[in-house]
């Protein structure tokens, strides 16, 4: 058997998957051809540009470490509560049911999915707000996931060089926003990075400042989030003993059911019905392209996330940890800055391992805020002991 490879067949195969996917995809779909990368690579291969996007995010390190990072609950001695790593897989599987089913793309889809939590710090949202309280104390802007989603893929990883990722999958990630509430979104287009690059810009200074994404496949990733999670963090909760289902409110349970895999079931279908996308080559007579939920499905969910918030996310239960956490931040981030302003060698991969770019752009602040959102749930608590800090214990 000879071992050669044919790179012109390869190639010939890739044009012609290029061509199907054009006939038989949405008019308003993103198109594998329409990726953009921020610097020209002479050598992509014959993957399409979405698809290597998944394979790169697959691939990096912070992907790795999405295995030891909180969902919604932290150090329970229980294998079977979700972890980010395994919502990040639900999104990307949910997202995918309602692009194939919509005709859109499904590589970019898995991409924007794959790529969209990575930013998280260790312990959730609760651990992004207490390291966003220390960027600003320290000069920097507020923390956020999604900004640092983009930083990890697109500046951070490699070294410093970051993986080149297509204009459309970066979009999707920034504007994830999978805790905001919306019935229905339209896409926002962003033509070019300079586009991308403002609107990253307007974020990063205002938190609150409202981003849409650009394709319909990042408006599809954005609500599949809150439908990978929603009941998830029900049936984890009912688990833990936080809950029962019949605490589940009445209505909810009417429309939407009582168990994750109806909840899930009932939004990703009713998604499907009531998003207004056309067919190929704009088959159909539609409205503006949009991904949403009927009403009455939206106010339902709505309602849902209330109860998730008041009896779940914001439980006392939830919250013991935390105040040991905080301080954990606190500390270590003091601790490696005073490390860093002395020009201490250390080795831990974001301030030691990166390229001479990155080490002479970046203020210490920011080179310890990058160091510990990348950390692991267990490895933050191996690092807060070592510098003295009570750290919390698994029950």
């Amino acid at each position: 058997m000879s071992g050669a490879v044919d790179h012109q067949a390869l190639f010939s195969r890739l044009n012609l998957l290029n061509e199907d996917e054009e006939r038989r995809l949405s008019s308003a779909a993103t198109f594998s051809r329409q990726g953009i990368r921020r610097h020209t690579e002479e050598k992509t291969g014959y993957r399409q540009q979405f698809a290597l996007d998944a394979d790169r995010i697959l691939h990096s390190r912070a992907y790795a470490r999405y295995i030891d990072k909180t969902q919604v609950f932290c150090l329970i001695e229980n294998d079977h509560i979700t972890h980010r790593v395994l919502h990040v897989q639900l999104v990307a599987r949910v997202a995918r049911t309602i692009g194939r089913f919509l005709r859109l793309n499904e590589d970019l889809i898995e991409a924007i999915a794959l790529g969209h939590d990575i930013g998280h710090p260790p312990f959730g949202h609760d651990g992004e707000r207490f390291l966003s309280e220390l960027c600003v104390e320290y000069g920097l802007p507020a923390f956020q996931h999604n900004i640092q989603s983009v930083r990890f893929l697109d500046r951070l990883e490699r070294k410093g060089r970051g993986w080149n990722l297509t204009l459309q999958t970066l979009d999707g990630i920034l504007c994830h926003d999978g805790e905001a509430h919306s019935r229905t979104l339209h896409p926002d287009s962003a033509a070019t990075f300079s586009d991308f690059e403002t609107r990253f810009a307007a974020k990063q200074a205002d938190p609150a400042y409202p981003l849409y994404p650009a394709s319909l496949e990042g408006c599809v990733v954005r609500l599949a989030d809150t439908i990978s999670y929603i009941g998830r963090d029900i049936e984890d909760a009912i688990v833990l003993g936080l809950i029962h289902r019949a605490d589940i409110p009445k209505r909810c349970r009417a429309i939407l059911g009582d168990t994750n895999g109806t909840i899930v079931y009932n939004l990703v279908t009713d998604l499907i019905t009531a998003s207004s996308v056309p067919g190929p080559n704009g088959q159909g007579s539609q409205p503006a392209p949009a991904i949403g939920f009927s009403e009455e499905i939206a106010e339902a969910l709505a309602e849902l996330k209330t109860f998730n918030y008041t009896r779940i996310y914001l439980a006392p239960e939830t919250k013991k940890p935390f105040p040991l956490i905080r301080d954990c931040y606190s500390a270590l981030f003091r601790h490696y800055l005073v490390k860093l302003q002395e020009k201490c060698q250390l080795q831990v991969d974001l301030m030691s391992d990166m390229d001479r770019p990155y080490l002479e752009s970046q203020p210490p602040a920011a080179m310890v805020r990058d160091f510990i959102a990348g950390m692991t749930d267990d490895y933050f608590l191996r690092q807060a002991a070592v510098i003295g800090c009570p750290i919390p214990q698994k029950k």
